[in-house]
C-alpha cells in the first residue's frame, strides 16, 4: 500500500511540474525571447563549463570509489596459479584507467576548446590517414599484447600431464547443491550417467564399473596443501558455473558434458584465517554482526553466530530461485589430515549395500503389522471352511 501510495505522489508531481511549465511558456507570450532554438555564444560556453563539471565528476568519483571500495577486492591467493591470474587482472585494470583517464579528458578538453562560436568556422576534412593509424594501431598492439599474455596464463593453468601425480574430483552441480566425488585408491573416476540416478546413487555412478568400486561420494570438499587436484565437472540440470574465488578458479558446468579445471592449493584453511588481512577483515565483519546482533536482541529476534572464515565453492551462473544459497564448504587440509579424514569415508559401493540391507526386514524378526493382520484373516478363513465342512458332514 505505502508503494502505491508513493507511485500517486510521483505522478501527481510529474502533473504538476508540467502544468507550471505550460504556465511558464503562457507568461513569455509577447516577450521579446529569442525562440530561433539556435544556439547562442554564451549557450555554447555553459554547455562547454558543464562538460568540465562533469568530467571531474567522473575523476572524482572514480577516486572516491577506489578509497572507499578497494578494499572489498579479493586479497591473497590460495593458489599457485592466482598470483598469475591477479597479474593479468591488474595490467588489464592499470589499462583501462590510463586509457580512460587520458581519453575522458581529451575528448572533454576538445568538445570546450572548439564549442561553437559565431566568430569562427568549423575546420571540415574527409579523412586522415595519419590519425586512423594512430588510433588503429596503438589499440591493436596493446590488446594483442594482452591476448597473448592471457593465452600464456591460460595455458599454464589448464594444462594437466597425463602422466602427472594429481587427485581426481568430480563436482556434481544440480539446483541448488554440490556434491564431490572422490576417485578412491585407483584415483580414477568411474562412469557415470544421469540415467542411472536411483536411490542413493545421486550422482549416476556406473556401479558396474569396476573403477567405481571405490568411489566415495561427500557433500564436503577437502583438497591437501600442495597436491594438484583436477576436478572434472557435471552438471544435473541447468548450465552452473564452479567458482573457486579464493583459488582464482571457475569452470562452467554444462549438462550432458564433462568440463575439467586443475590447481595447487597453497594455505590450508587454518593458515588462510592466520594471514593478517584475513583476521582483519574477520574481525570487522563481527563488529558489524554485533552490532546487528544488538539490535535484534532488542526486538526480541536471536543475535547472529560469529563469523568464521572458509573456502567456498559458489555457482557463478543464475541457475534459479536459489542460486544465492547454491554453495559448498571446502577445506584446505595439511596432506595427512586429508589422508586420515578420506580413510574414514565409506565407499559408495558400501552406500548403496547398507542402503539396500536397511529395505530388507532383518532375518527372524517379528512380522510387522501387515504381516500378522494377513496370517489372521488366512486362519480366519481357514476356520470358517472348517466349520462349514463340518456342519454339512452333521446335517449328512
Amino acid at each position: 500500500m505505502t508503494s502505491l501510495l508513493v507511485i500517486i505522489v510521483l505522478v501527481l508531481l510529474a502533473v504538476a511540474l508540467w502544468q507550471l511549465t505550460k504556465i511558464f511558456d503562457l507568461t513569455q507570450v509577447g516577450s521579446s525571447s529569442d525562440d530561433s532554438q539556435v544556439a547562442s555564444d554564451n549557450d555554447n560556453n555553459v554547455q562547454g563549463y558543464i562538460m568540465f563539471g562533469f568530467l571531474a565528476f567522473i575523476y572524482i568519483f572514480t577516486i572516491y570509489g577506489l578509497l572507499k571500495w578497494g578494499n572489498l577486492v579479493l586479497h591473497t591467493p590460495a593458489s599457485e596459479h592466482g598470483g598469475l591470474v591477479d597479474n593479468l587482472m591488474n595490467i588489464t585494470w592499470v589499462l583501462i584507467f590510463t586509457v580512460q583517464v587520458i581519453t575522458q579528458g581529451l575528448l572533454y578538453w576538445f568538445s570546450f576548446k572548439n564549442r561553437g562560436n559565431k566568430d569562427r568556422k568549423a575546420l571540415f576534412f574527409a579523412d586522415s590517414n595519419k590519425l586512423e593509424a594512430i588510433w588503429s594501431i596503438i589499440p591493436s598492439v596493446v590488446l594483442a599484447c594482452l591476448i597473448l599474455y592471457g593465452l600464456y596464463a591460460w595455458n599454464n593453468i589448464m594444462f594437466v600431464d597425463k602422466d602427472e601425480d594429481v587427485i581426481e574430483i568430480e563436482l556434481y552441480a544440480q539446483q541448488f547443491k554440490w556434491t564431490a566425488r572422490y576417485a578412491g585408491q585407483d584415483n580414477v573416476l568411474g562412469k557415470a550417467n544421469v540415467r542411472l540416478i536411483e536411490g542413493v546413487n545421486t550422482l549416476g555412478v556406473d556401479m558396474s564399473d569396476p573403477n567405481a568400486q571405490d568411489d566415495i561420494v561427500v557433500s564436503e570438499l577437502h583438497i591437501p596443501k600442495g597436491k594438484k587436484v583436477h576436478f572434472k565437472m557435471r552438471s544435473q540440470d541447468v548450465l552452473h558455473s564452479a567458482y573457486f574465488p579464493h583459488f582464482r578458479a571457475q569452470m562452467n558446468c554444462v549438462p550432458g558434458m564433462v568440463t575439467e579445471f586443475a590447481f595447487v592449493p597453497t594455505y590450508t584453511t587454518a593458515e588462510y584465517r592466520e594471514l593478517p588481512f584475513m583476521v582483519e577483515k574477520v574481525a570487522h565483519i563481527n563488529k558489524l554482526r554485533a552490532e546487528k546482533s544488538a539490535e535484534l536482541v532488542a526486538k526480541g529476534g536471536t543475535a547472529l553466530d560469529p563469523y568464521t572464515f572458509d573456502y567456498l565453492l559458489l555457482c557463478n551462473k543464475i541457475c534459479g530461485a536459489s542460486h544465492y544459497n547454491m554453495q559448498m564448504k571446502v577445506v584446505v587440509d595439511s596432506p595427512e589430515d586429508y589422508k586420515k579424514w578420506l580413510s574414514e569415508k565409506t565407499t559408495l559401493a558400501q552406500d548403496i549395500k547398507a542402503a539396500a540391507a536397511a529395505e530388507k526386514p532383518a532375518e527372524g524378526a517379528a512380522p510387522t503389522t501387515d504381516t500378522a493382520a494377513k496370517v489372521i484373516d488366512t486362519v480366519k478363513t481357514v476356520v470358517d471352511t472348517v466349520k462349514a465342512a463340518v456342519a454339512k458332514v452333521a446335517m449328512k
